[in-house]
């Protein structure tokens, strides 16, 4: 069977600086005077640089006229500055600190007397208090909502690199299935889904990849030890790769062998709570609402209630993007009304504990007309991909 993953470009220099110039306007609205961002994915989000996070402060600030400046340590000016001018990253100010200096102290040399600087949600908890306390606790405010705000609402080419990435990560999952073999370890197959993520063009799946046998698959985030596969068992994979740093993750449950009659209900079962998630993503609609969708549907079949078990015990989704756990999230509680570019997981796992976990997890977008698959959902547990309904 030969594949194609449909093509993505990365995102460009141009689009970036849309979305710095877009985030200078929500400060000045807000009356902020700019926004640091840490070694996160927000980072790469506005500027492109993919910096690790370490004990020392490599970061940006955007301020509200719209400029752009780096934080760094003077020992790494090369390298920031080399990635700034030879790679997608966009070129700003290099502002650079000494070992014995104050990072905090620098930033808060840029921000005008009196104003406010807002903080990347996702920066360690040791930036925020060296920034309150080189600016003042009461000049230092969450950057968050700014971020969410924007980061929450997908471009077409996001989605585009994101369709790739899934589309890749699904390949993978069936490839998996028909490799599968009597004896072999987890360990084997998460290398084989990171071998197969790299062939097809992904960033290698070892990094995200939970294979479960048996019943270790009625722990959400699977077993600790190397299990071997034997005849009959559970199957559940969950796995994603990569693609120009937005994440593809997706799960497939079956049976290597027989399903049980139990086990085939039970099956159906989160089929369709998938299913009724995804009608219940309506545009205007609180994210709650999808969560509720699939719970409901469970409760009247006679899981639960809310998170108890035999039943769903953990939120239907959750958003994704260059992090693979976004805001917002679909489960009760959050109100935020889902809104064109916004992208989910869709997963209500059910646990019947002692025995077996079912998951199935796609991932939509919300169109402008409504959601939209990135790939099709489990086609039926004995032919999962849908290989014999389209041969």
């Amino acid at each position: 069977m030969t594949f194609f993953a449909p093509s993505a470009a990365p995102i460009t220099a141009d689009e970036r600086r849309c979305r710095i110039q877009t985030m200078a306007a929500r400060l000045r609205a807000e009356g902020l005077s700019a926004l640091l961002l840490g070694p996160t994915a927000s980072l790469r989000y506005f500027t492109g640089l993919d910096w690790y996070p370490s004990e020392r402060l490599t970061g940006a600030l955007i301020h509200a006229d719209g400029r752009l400046e780096y934080v760094c340590p003077r020992f790494e000016l090369d390298k920031i500055g080399g990635l700034t001018s030879a790679s997608n990253a966009l070129a700003g100010e290099l502002l650079t600190w000494e070992e014995e200096e104050s990072p905090y102290a620098l930033a808060a040399t840029r921000v005008p007397s009196g104003g406010k600087l807002a903080v990347d949600d996702q920066a360690a908890a040791f930036i925020w208090l060296g920034l309150s306390k080189a600016l003042g606790a009461e000049r230092v405010v969450d950057g968050g909502p700014l971020i969410t705000a924007m980061r929450s609402r997908k471009s077409l080419a996001e989605i585009a690199l994101l369709t790739r990435a899934k589309a890749i990560t699904l390949e993978v999952q069936r490839r998996t299935r028909h490799w599968l073999k009597a004896g072999v370890l987890t360990s084997e197959v998460k290398r084989f889904i990171d071998a197969e993520h790299r062939k097809l063009g992904g960033e290698g799946g070892s990094w995200f990849c939970l294979v479960s046998f048996g019943d270790d698959t009625c722990l959400p985030h699977g077993g600790e030890g190397d299990r071997a596969l034997k005849l009959d068992d559970v199957v559940l994979i969950d796995t994603g790769t990569l693609v120009d740093g937005y994440h593809s993750d997706i799960t497939r449950t079956y049976v290597f062998g027989t399903p049980t009659d139990a086990f085939r209900r039970v099956w159906e079962h989160e089929k369709q709570a998938q299913a009724r998630a995804f009608e219940a993503a309506q545009l205007g609609a609180p994210c709650e609402r999808v969560d509720a969708g699939a719970r409901d549907y469970l409760t009247g079949l006679g899981y639960g209630p809310d998170y108890q078990l035999p039943g769903l015990p953990h939120r239907t989704g959750h958003g994704i993007g260059l992090d693979i756990h976004e805001a917002p999230n679909l489960v009760r509680g959050d109100t935020t009304p889902l809104e064109p570019g916004m992208c989910f997981s869709n997963e209500p796992m059910l646990v019947i504990p002692g025995q077996f976990g079912v998951r199935l997890e796609d991932h939509f977008y919300m169109g402008e007309a409504g959601p939209v698959w990135f790939t099709q959902p489990s086609h039926s547990l004995d032919d999962p991909f849908g290989e014999a309904a389209s041969a």
